[in-house]
């Protein structure tokens, strides 16, 4: 009898042959800027933890709190049993950061844009994506059965082009895009972005996963650093990275938050985020409001990292203007060498390969816990993979 299968054995060999194999590290102790990941104690620049949040004690002592005066889970949807004033708190709290009337937070940042973007667009519409956007928009499209054109990395010329083409021929347009992309650290020119969207009658979504508690003068993110604070756009982001804690928002304007409760099915059938990583987020928003020093310091870190790399030879850095900074590698089988030098070093900082990205890199994240003596370190070891790790 045939094993119906068998395929899998198939497909993960071919996985293998192509060097795509990824297995998970185990993660001893608090997170931050040194941890223990199987046993060997790393310098880490792999977080998403841009501000040292997820260690910070008001965000563990707010957890603890929550869970002991209301649980461990919300023990249903939000429309049924799942729903505290704990939520509604955090999510007034994120309008409020993001300059926007209302805010709804969803389980996670990708339910959160698979969710919202199904709810705006359907099969009589399209949707216009950056080639280099986020897995979880990408899904959101697909899902959403919208008629889905990519455009190039940024390309607002090729973007108008394609609305020029074919606006006309559906009834609502939705364009997607990160602010600040993931895997590369640059942003998109949300100005000019905006200007197309409003020229051809489209909705906007903008990601800000990587640009909350990062950019903008009180830590909004891209569309308060681009000088957009106030244009009609659906923003989504996460508090998984910079907010330290688990879950996605959507945040605009009440009309739009209204709509999402009635429509967006992750949020209306998922369970109600946990009270302890509702309150921990919470906590940290706070944090983001009142102590713009940690985001100074964290971009203290980026001015002296970049400074220090660029008196480094023969390190191709990709254009960055974020916490994120990557470092070109050539194929594959470089950049796994290189990061395991640099694990050899004391430094954890990850190969990104194909197909998650269309090149092979080094990924760099930044702390504003980062102390110049580790960034140094780093530095040393960046030198010493260079000259030493197999090509």
């Amino acid at each position: 009898m045939n094993n119906p299968y068998d395929w899998i054995d198939r497909s993960l060999q071919t996985i293998h042959r192509a060097g795509w194999t990824r297995h998970t590290r185990t993660l001893t102790g608090l997170p931050g800027t040194v941890i223990n990941i199987d046993g060997q104690v790393l310098l880490n620049f792999a977080s998403n933890d841009y501000l040292g949040l997820a260690s910070d004690d008001r965000l563990i002592q707010a957890a603890i709190q929550a869970t002991e005066g209301y649980g461990t889970g919300s023990t249903g949807s939000r429309l049924i049993t799942g729903h505290r004033q704990l939520h509604r708190d955090l999510e007034m709290a994120i309008a409020t950061l993001k300059q926007t009337e209302d805010a709804l937070v969803f389980s996670s940042g990708y339910a959160a844009n698979i969710g919202t973007i199904a709810a705006l667009v359907g099969k009589r519409d399209l949707i216009l994506c950056d080639a280099y956007n986020h897995s979880s928009l990408r899904n959101g499209a697909i899902v959403s059965g919208a008629t889905l054109l990519d455009y190039h990395h940024c390309d607002l010329v090729q973007l108008s082009q394609q609305l020029e083409t074919h606006r006309k021929q559906f009834q609502r347009c939705l364009i997607i895009t990160d602010s600040v992309f993931s895997m590369d650290g640059d942003l998109c020119p949300l100005a000019e972005l905006f200007d197309v969207a409003a020229a051809f009658d489209c909705m906007v979504l903008v990601d800000e996963a990587h640009g909350t508690g990062v950019l903008g003068k009180n830590g909004a993110g891209g569309i308060e650093h681009c000088g957009c604070t106030g244009r009609p756009a659906v923003q989504m982001g996460t508090l998984s990275k910079a907010i330290g804690s688990l879950g996605g928002y959507i945040a605009g304007s009440a009309p739009l938050i209204d709509f999402l409760r009635h429509r967006a099915a992750s949020w209306i059938y998922s369970t109600g985020l946990s009270p302890a990583d509702t309150a921990a987020a919470l906590a940290a928003v706070t944090v983001i409001q009142t102590e713009p020093d940690r985001r100074d310091r964290l971009w203290q870190n980026i001015v002296y990292l970049k400074q220090k790399l660029a008196q480094l030879p023969n390190l191709p850095l990709l254009p960055s203007d974020s916490a994120i900074i990557c470092i070109a590698m050539p194929n594959v089988q470089t950049a796994m060498n290189f990061s395991q030098y640099l694990q050899s070093a004391g430094i954890l900082a990850l190969a990104i390969r194909p197909p998650t990205v269309p090149t092979s890199r080094i990924r760099l994240t930044l702390m504003a816990t980062h102390t110049p003596a580790q960034i140094d370190q780093l530095v040393i070891a960046l030198a010493g993979a260079v000259v030493n790790a197999p090509r």
